[in-house]
């Protein structure tokens, strides 16, 4: 389900709306991309490829001087006091978001410990990755359809006290149905134009449609970073993006 009335109405600078996964497999290259997208983007969210790659936090102190946002997206899953600990550790370096795997104690301490840091790190949950689709979750004993188990952790997150939720377009519209304004939902997997998607995304969506589900931010990877411009990929997103919001 589509419509305006499910348009975001928090106050995000809309330029920040588009969060793109820095997803590369170097520092190096990583500050080449960013240089090449210039003020076409203004969010940036990395992960584990680069962690893994050496200088992450190098990487986000340099983002953070440039005026750019990050999403430190690890996907914190071990025992509770494990994240708690990890959580702690991102306080000097000022990041908007991180994103938290697991049960409600692991959420829970995640929360706790952004609260006790004193850092604006909003704790996001995630629900389901869109690289799955019912067939992988039968695979893994979820004996439940995606929308109904992207809601169950949803409201688990939002009774914990999480920011919000990495959720697909395709859930977004029932986490507003079910739960109003009271959680950030953050949706990967979008591809600019609708079509069959040819890598390891299965539950997709477009720029607009994500939007128009309920989404607070998109995030976009390959359809920029393998674009022939990807500035100019960037750019067309992000007028869009404005587009949609001046009207909305």
């Amino acid at each position: 389900m589509t419509s305006p009335s499910l348009l975001s109405r928090k106050p995000i600078v809309p330029a920040e709306r588009l969060i793109f996964a820095l997803d590369v497999p170097s520092p190096a290259t990583a500050r080449q991309l960013v240089e090449t997208l210039g003020d076409a983007v203004r969010f940036y969210k990395i992960g584990l490829e680069l962690f893994m790659a050496g200088g992450y936090f190098e990487l986000i102190e340099w983002l953070r001087a440039c005026d750019k946002k990050v999403f430190v997206d690890l996907k914190f899953f071990d025992v509770p006091e494990t994240v708690r600990s990890a959580v702690r550790q991102l306080k000097p370096y000022d990041a908007s978001f991180a994103t938290v795997h697991g049960n409600d104690a692991i959420l829970r301490a995640a929360v706790e410990a952004a609260r006790e840091t004193g850092a604006d790190l909003g704790i996001l949950a995630v629900t389901a990755l869109t690289s799955l689709d019912q067939a992988d979750l039968n695979d893994l004993g979820f004996a439940c359809d995606p929308r109904a188990l992207v809601l169950s952790r949803a409201r688990r997150a939002l009774e914990i006290g999480c920011r919000g939720v990495i959720s697909s377009g395709l859930e977004a519209a029932e986490l507003r149905e079910h739960l109003g304004d009271q959680l950030l939902v953050i949706t990967p997997g979008i591809r600019p134009v609708l079509n069959r998607p040819t890598d390891d995304q299965k539950r997709t969506m477009d720029v607009e449609e994500a939007f128009l589900s309920g989404a607070d931010y998109i995030v976009v990877g390959r359809p920029i970073r393998q674009a022939p411009d990807p500035c100019a990929a960037a750019a067309a997103i992000q007028e869009r993006i404005t587009r949609l919001f001046a009207v909305g």
